[in-house]
């Protein structure tokens, strides 16, 4: 049986070559093109392909938010990503929402049709260098995180987490919906419980350990 597939790309001539490149390979087919999230999701629901094709890039929302809504429903669709690009944080929230492959759009265009064919028999297809630098990341911020989590409560976590974004005491607690002088206390806290004296070693403590 072919493997049904519905794509999602924002540029007419990507979802073109696509449908070209599916239609002179045997055992593909092309159930819908789509240029926007909101037609993915329409498409996904009445197709319902074995695999969505989609960039990380779409015009109305972000892909990785859509991959995300897709993993949280109903539906069973497992999800390649072809992008021109990929960051470490993208690739480590696409490990996160179950994406089984990536491949970039500067790659043959043979290893698509590989990663399909692998993806439909339920393997995973993942750009060894990007792939193992962004797992390596996602370890090191996760360990990170369970050690400070013996040291901060989740509350100071956060405000930790906001003043290494750069964000001021009367930002945080706007944020957070609290007084200022509750965020002071919180960073008086932090600052006390992890050795640390201001704002700038603060930040270089919680980028060191994957953080922010």
């Amino acid at each position: 049986m072919a493997i049904k597939l519905v794509a999602a790309d924002p540029h007419p001539l990507s979802l073109l070559g696509l449908a070209q490149l599916l239609k002179s390979e045997p055992g593909f087919e092309l159930l819908a093109s789509c240029a926007t999230a909101a037609e993915t999701i329409k498409a996904v629901w009445k197709e319902r392909p074995d695999i969505l094709i989609v960039d990380i890039n779409l015009p109305d929302r972000k892909g990785l938010e859509l991959i995300n809504e897709l993993k949280n429903s109903s539906l069973e669709v497992m999800v390649v990503i072809l992008a021109t690009a990929m960051d470490e944080d993208q690739t480590i929230d696409a490990l996160r929402y179950g994406v089984k492959g990536v491949v970039l759009k500067d790659m043959p265009s043979h290893l698509l049709l590989q990663c399909l064919q692998k993806v439909a028999a339920g393997g995973l297809w993942m750009e060894k260098e990007s792939i193992g630098h962004a797992f390596e990341k996602m370890l090191h911020r996760e360990a990170g995180m369970r050690r400070l989590a013996t040291i901060l409560t989740a509350r100071e976590t956060e405000v930790m987490r906001c003043v290494a974004g750069g964000l001021s005491n009367q930002k945080i607690a706007d944020k957070l919906i609290v007084r200022e002088g509750t965020i002071k206390i919180h960073v008086h806290n932090i600052y006390r419980k992890l050795g640390i004296t201001n704002r700038v070693d603060l930040t270089l403590y919680a980028q060191k350990r994957g953080l922010v």
